[in-house]
C-alpha cells in the first residue's frame, strides 16, 4: 500500500542566499496492508519530512512514492486531494480547526464529506469521543479551548473515524496519560486487523513494541553533511 524507492529531498534556503540543504537521499521502504511500520531515528533525521512527502505536502526531488498505486512524486494536486478523501488518513501532532466549530462536528467532518447521513456521522463521532474520554458536555464547544491532551484526543478521533486503507500517524500517543494511550493503541491494532497499512512516528518505545511490526531507521537516508 506504501512503496518508496530512491526518494531524495533538498530544501533551498532563499533567505540564506539560495543555499541548498540536502535532507534525504535514497529513502526506501514498503508497508503492506495489515501491518504497522515505525519510522525511527534521532530528531532532525528526516522522519517528519518523509511523512510530509507521503502526505503530499512536500514534493520529492528524486525517486518514487506510491500510495495505493498512486504515484505522488509527480501527481497533480487533484490526485493528491482525491487520495486524501478516500484512501489516505493522517493524524498529526497538532489540531488545526476553524474556531467556533463544535468538537462533535469537527470529528464527524470526514464522514460528512463522504456523504454519510448526518445523524449516523455524529453518532459515530460521539462514540469515538466517549471512547477517548472526552465528556459529552464538551462536544458542543470548540476544541481550541481544550487542554493539549484533550485536543490530541479530538485529533485522534477525527483521524480514526473513517476506515482509511492507509494511515500516517505522527506521535499519536504524545501528550496522553496511560489510560488514553491504551485506547489509542487499541484503535491502531483494530485498524491493522481490518487490513490498514500504517506508517508512524512513535518516540515511545513501549508503544512501538505494542503495535509495530517493523522499524525503519531513517538515519540511513540522511546525507552525511546533515548528520555530521
Amino acid at each position: 500500500m506504501i512503496e518508496i524507492a530512491g526518494v531524495g529531498k533538498r530544501f533551498v534556503l532563499h533567505n540564506q542566499g539560495g543555499v541548498v540543504l540536502p535532507v534525504m537521499e535514497g529513502a526506501a521502504l514498503r508497508v503492506d496492508g495489515g501491518e504497522c511500520v515505525a519510522l525511527t531515528g534521532a530528531s532532525g533525521a528526516g522522519k517528519s519530512t518523509l511523512m510530509r512527502m507521503i502526505w503530499g505536502n512536500y514534493r520529492c526531488d528524486t525517486g518514487s512514492i506510491r500510495v495505493a498505486g498512486v504515484e505522488l512524486c509527480r501527481a497533480e494536486p487533484r490526485a493528491v486531494l482525491d487520495l486524501r478523501r478516500g484512501t489516505l488518513g493522517y493524524v498529526s501532532q497538532f489540531l488545526r480547526v476553524i474556531p467556533r466549530v463544535p468538537t462533535l462536528r469537527i470529528v464527524a467532518e470526514p464522514l460528512l464529506a463522504q456523504g454519510l447521513d448526518e445523524h449516523a456521522a455524529l453518532a459515530r463521532a460521539g462514540a469515538l469521543l466517549t471512547r477517548l474520554n472526552i465528556p459529552a458536555p464538551l462536544w458542543s464547544l470548540s476544541p481550541t479551548t481544550f487542554s493539549g491532551g484533550e485536543q490530541q484526543r479530538v485529533n485522534i478521533a477525527r483521524g480514526f473515524i473513517q476506515d482509511w486503507p492507509v494511515m500516517l500517524l505522527d506521535e499519536p500517543t504524545a501528550s496522553l496519560d496511560a489510560a488514553n494511550r491504551a485506547v489509542v493503541l487499541e484503535l491502531i491494532l483494530q485498524a491493522k486487523a481490518r487490513g490498514a497499512a500504517i506508517l508512524g512516528i512513535f518516540h515511545d518505545a513501549d508503544a512501538r513494541a505494542a503495535v509495530c511490526d517493523r522499524e525503519v531507521d531513517v538515519t540511513g537516508f540522511t546525507p552525511a553533511m546533515v548528520t555530521a
